[in-house]
């Protein structure tokens, strides 16, 4: 979704088959450009007017809304180079019960003026809506009321994705099963008992006594269920389950007023929403532990905070701390805010954010996350992070956009869903007008199309998808695996090339300076060389700085600084030029490396990663570091190449140094010397080849190549751009979880198909048995019920699902 304004929405409208908007639209540059936008917007099929003014940067617009969706318009403005102010809103639904309702509810937002596009997830009960900035949520809640559903803004404390009826097995809808069941009991030992070839023991009046209350008072739901659909020209499972109890309840209620003899079917109408109801308790219940991830990341936010001023320490609200305040975390208290430790050391469950599952012992200088559990130590934490900047709120949005999205699949799904009601009770109709025609009773002919109309279940197809995606990233989410949105999670699971980037990732990213080698008389080379790093980011620009310090330089602040991305820096230090970084910034900078170049090669071949350092154009030292290999790196390789993918690296260090980290791993291949340039060329050549690539990286040097990827990888603890730039986030620094995320997807996905083909089978079977009167309406009830339970549970399988990973490796750091 683009970030947009607009101008306020007209609603006048040429007839009521039209909509009128009018849209803000930036990045015209003259009257030329509002002529071609105009002219765009013209030709698209279900424009009835438009009209683009230069001076006003606005867009007025009449269209047909069934024939053009307003999102198409946007992708329109935006493609054409434009970009039109957007504001998304979020929102609780309540009152919905399968993908038709959905749909409904996405009309009624639909049709409120300015509202650009809509996604409604069934499975969370919420409403996401893309519209202009002047649409205020309440016209949206309104909306929503005005179609018979309820709506509100989801509280902040409270879980966002979970019906509130879930929380405990004893909620009104618990307590209506129980009481429906309890009068529905006597009528189904009745039948029992009549199937054995007892007699019946209940007069009809009595059976007429413990079936109305289910029918209208248990039954409510299903009645007001239905008139919502109706009222918004939709189809749902309420309007099924309506139709057919009341014809059974109807056609009894008849025979007992007329006094006519036979069966009557007040326990076929009473049995049947006793049993749908309870497939709904059971299935609200599951949905509640399929959001159990996102449930228990909110809850980690604390709700207040110990402030240390100078008047001392006060309990405040959390939202009333600010960036740079001093807070003191007890031991046992949860960490409430990310910041960097100033006091006080102690080791710290990081669990439920990253999922690491040993404590991490933190010290003066290490940062810390909020939502983390503090251990045996009191802390002094200065804040470096608030509000949606801290991860833990990164995280939470994250896993909401992921679970909110929606596969392709579930777009075929959704059109199937529209047109499911109305196909099933023509299907009913037919019935009941053919059981007439062969010969069969009035009575047979009705139970025939009430079983059609009982044991069709669109729910289960619309929660087939959403309830797999919801369990499949939560589950994700508590191993530290972070996957933005449902096209990435499709793509990684296609993935048969891994690309490493080295620095960071392959490797601890926490190098050292081995030797410092002046290769003349200057004193004062490595005071320049570490004054220059003081402004750097770079890891070996952190360890040069390190090593000055240990030795005793003295370090002052340059006058400028460049970074020069996969080639090192330069700057001014004292009046001197100073460039620090490897031979392609020398021959950059027109120095001659001919003196050195041997030296270098030695070096990278036997003891790391080389500098070069040159002052006044002349190299005057080189620095060598060491950067370990991960211990997990090799697993890592490992698990990726016993799923079948190629696996390399690409890097911008040396070709010695890189070739001998690729021979220790056992790489399948290797680049070196790479600039973010030609790392991003690299993965587009790769993906030309046919390859689905995945790119994993923590730097700034690799985010194009994360962008031009497939499938972007990102280490916890790299930097913003990268995480920007990926489709997953690791938020531990294990390539171990590399495969593991590829491992989730798969296992979603397949999820996914295996939901949906248990819901088509269930109507698909079940719709031809109950037609040719193969199935009673009790069984044909609890056939619908046990659709939609077998599906989220068949989701919730998923959440068994643990990184295949060696815990040696962490019991060996731990010890």
């Amino acid at each position: 979704m683009s970030s947009c304004a607009a101008a306020p929405p007209s609603t006048d409208s040429t007839d009521s088959s039209t909509q009128s908007l009018s849209l803000t639209v930036t990045g015209m540059s003259c009257a030329g450009c509002a002529a071609g936008l105009e002219k765009t917007l013209r030709a698209l099929p279900g424009i009835e007017d438009a009209s683009v003014n230069f001076a006003l940067s606005r867009a007025d617009l009449t269209f047909h809304p069934d024939t053009l969706p307003a999102s198409r318009i946007l992708s329109s403005v935006t493609e054409s180079g434009y970009e039109v102010p957007t504001h998304t809103h979020r929102l609780s639904i309540s009152g919905m019960s399968c993908s038709a309702c959905a749909a409904g509810v996405s009309r009624a937002l639909s049709a409120v003026p300015g509202v650009l596009d809509t996604d409604v997830n069934v499975a969370l009960d919420s409403a996401e809506v893309l519209a202009v900035p002047d649409i205020a949520s309440d016209r949206l809640i309104a909306a929503v009321e005005a179609a018979g559903f309820g709506a509100q803004l989801p509280a902040v404390a409270e879980d966002p994705a979970t019906p509130a009826e879930a929380s405990s097995p004893w909620n009104r809808l618990g307590m209506q099963c129980a009481i429906a069941f309890v009068l529905s009991a006597p009528m189904v030992l009745q039948m029992l008992w009549m199937w054995l070839g007892g007699q019946a023991f209940l007069a009809p009046w009595v059976e007429w006594l413990l079936a109305t209350p289910v029918q209208f008072w248990i039954g409510a739901r299903f009645y007001r269920g239905a008139l919502r659909a109706i009222r918004s020209k939709s189809g749902n499972m309420d309007v099924l389950v309506a139709t057919g109890t009341t014809a059974a309840y109807a056609y009894s209620v008849v025979m007992l007023l007329s006094g006519t003899a036979g069966h009557f079917y007040f326990e076929s109408a009473a049995v049947v929403i006793t049993l749908v109801l309870l497939g709904k308790w059971l299935e609200a219940r599951a949905k509640h532990s399929a959001t159990a991830a996102l449930r228990d990341l909110v809850a980690l936010r604390p709700q207040t905070v110990n402030r240390i001023t100078e008047a001392g320490e006060h309990t405040v609200p959390v939202g009333e701390v600010v960036l740079g305040d001093l807070v003191r975390v007890r031991p046992g208290e949860r960490i409430p805010v990310d910041g960097r430790i100033e006091g006080g050391a102690g080791e710290i469950d990081e669990s439920l954010v990253t999922g690491e599952s040993m404590p991490v012992l933190r010290q003066p200088g290490d940062t810390v996350t909020g939502g983390a559990m503090n251990g045996n130590g009191a802390l002094d934490v200065r804040v470096t992070a608030v509000g949606e900047d801290t991860l833990l709120a990164q995280v939470i949005a994250i896993v909401e956009n992921a679970q909110s999205g929606k596969a392709p699949v579930q777009r075929l799904v959704d059109r199937v869903s529209a047109v499911f009601v109305p196909v099933v009770m023509g299907i009913a109709v037919i019935t009941l007008v053919a059981w007439l025609l062969v010969g069969g009773s009035f009575a047979e002919a009705l139970m025939a199309a009430v079983s059609v109309l009982v044991i069709a279940c669109p729910c289960a197809l619309g929660l087939a998808t959403p309830t797999a995606l919801v369990a499949g990233t939560g589950v994700a989410a508590r191993a530290g695996i972070l996957i933005k949105d449902i096209e990435t999670l499709e793509r990684a699971d296609q993935v048969g090339r891994v690309v490493f980037d080295k620095t960071g990732t392959l490797t601890r990213g926490q190098p050292d300076v081995s030797r410092f080698m002046p290769l003349d008389g200057h004193a004062d080379t490595l005071a320049l060389t570490g004054s220059l790093q003081t402004l750097s980011e770079h890891p070996l620009g952190r360890a040069l700085v390190r090593y000055a310090q240990r030795e005793g330089a003295d370090l002052v602040k340059p006058k400028t600084f460049t970074a020069v991305a996969g080639l090192g820096v330069t700057g001014d230090v004292g009046g001197a030029r100073v460039a620090i970084g490897n031979r392609a910034l020398m021959q950059d900078e027109g120095i001659d490396t001919a003196e050195v170049d041997q030296r270098v090669q030695e070096l990278e071949a036997s003891a790391g990663t080389v500098a070069c350092v040159a002052v006044a154009g002349e190299i005057r030292a080189l620095a060598v570091f060491t950067d370990p290999v991960r211990p997990e790196s090799a697993a890592a390789v490992t698990a990726l190449k016993g799923r079948g993918c190629d696996v390399s690296v690409l890097s911008g260090d040396a070709s010695l140094v890189t070739a001998r980290l690729a021979d220790e791993l056992g790489l399948d291949a290797w680049q070196a010397e790479q600039k973010p340039a030609d790392k991003a060329n690299a993965i587009a050549q790769l993906r030309a080849s046919g390859a689905v690539v995945a790119m994993v990286g923590d730097g700034i040097n690799d985010a194009p190549a994360l962008a031009s990827s497939d499938v972007g990888i990102a280490m916890g603890g790299g930097t913003d751009a990268a995480i920007a730039s990926a489709g997953v986030t690791l938020l531990r620094q294990d390539p171990r979880l590399v495969a593991a995320a590829l491992d989730i997807a798969q296992a979603t996905r397949r999820k996914i198909w295996q939901n949906l083909f248990w819901a088509f089978i269930y109507n698909l079977i079940g719709l031809p048995l109950a037609a040719f009167g193969l199935l009673t309406p009790a069984l044909a009830g609890a056939a619908m019920a046990l659709s939609s339970v077998s599906v989220v549970s068949n989701a919730l399988l998923l959440k068994r699902w643990r990184p295949d990973m060696d815990d040696t490796i962490a019991r060996q750091q731990s010890s």
